[in-house]
């Protein structure tokens, strides 16, 4: 319920730095609450961007009453290599990297993003470019590549 409440005050907050903000999690942390924000942008971000955010958030979050008189530790942070790929941007922004995905049907599908918009996405496997609706994945995940296509040439 939290979650929820603070997600509702701190998008705004977080578009408005021209962030997208991917997720909200409050946990208990001895006597304190620990406030994870995690945002992302195409691009990524950088310590600048994570300043900029942990500010205006904390401004936000003093001047409210969402969290009560119990004093928070604010962490924000950007979203790890292993976050499912669930919005039509993580897929935009997993452009040229390696995803795996478990399809409805139970196919796999495993292979390099080559494009995606807000429907479909086009992946680049050993057999060929397959394209399928976003709708027909139940998980996609990024796989962890030690050395990616685009080094090859360094």
């Amino acid at each position: 319920m939290v979650e929820t409440t603070l997600r509702a005050l701190l998008e705004p907050v977080v578009a408005d730095l021209g962030l997208d903000l991917e997720g909200v999690d409050v946990t208990a942390a001895g006597r304190r609450r620990r406030v994870c924000i995690v945002v992302d942008r195409d691009g990524g971000i950088d310590l600048d961007a994570v300043a900029d955010v942990s500010k205006s958030v904390s401004d936000v979050l003093d001047a409210s009453n969402v969290l009560g008189d119990a004093p928070y530790v604010l962490e924000v942070t950007s979203p790890g290599v292993d976050r499912p790929l669930t919005e039509p941007r993580h897929w935009r922004r997993a452009r040229q990297r390696l995803v795996a995905c478990q399809m409805t049907d139970g196919r796999t599908i495993e292979g390099r993003v080559i494009e995606s918009d807000d429907h479909t996405v086009t992946v680049d496997t050993t057999d060929g470019r397959v394209t399928f609706p976003m709708s027909e994945v139940s998980q996609a995940r990024v796989q962890i590549e030690f050395r990616r296509q685009e080094d090859e040439g360094e």
